[in-house]
């Protein structure tokens, strides 16, 4: 008998407070599930070109998989670090996350 996958719950918020909430399966891409979604999350290239599609992670940075070098390399363009700021495209669920909460990056 194989395991039930779990289903993690996903929250995007945009800057004006407009909330999507989304199941998302194991290993998700965030950038899939906001489209999929009409989530309120900008993005524009897909590849960690651009940093259009920056995230504040309010809640379970910990449920996403580690950011890696390109997202990495984008985000320090913007002088920005994960855990707490990720690239949607980048960003997947972890195996077995429950809950994630990421809001759109407001330029200041």
């Amino acid at each position: 008998m194989r395991p039930e996958a779990k289903i993690a719950r996903v929250i995007a918020e945009s800057t004006t407070g407009r909330i999507v909430e989304m199941d998302a399966p194991d290993g998700a891409a965030l950038i899939d599930l906001c489209n999929d979604h009409d989530a309120p999350i900008p993005f524009s290239c897909r590849s960690a070109s651009c940093g259009t599609c920056r995230i504040h992670v309010l809640e379970g940075a910990e449920e996403l998989l580690p950011a890696a070098e390109d997202e990495l390399d984008l985000l320090d363009v913007f002088n920005l670090k994960p855990p707490l700021v990720r690239l949607t495209c980048q960003a997947k669920l972890r195996p077995g996350a429950t809950r994630v909460w990421v809001k759109a990056f407001h330029d200041e």
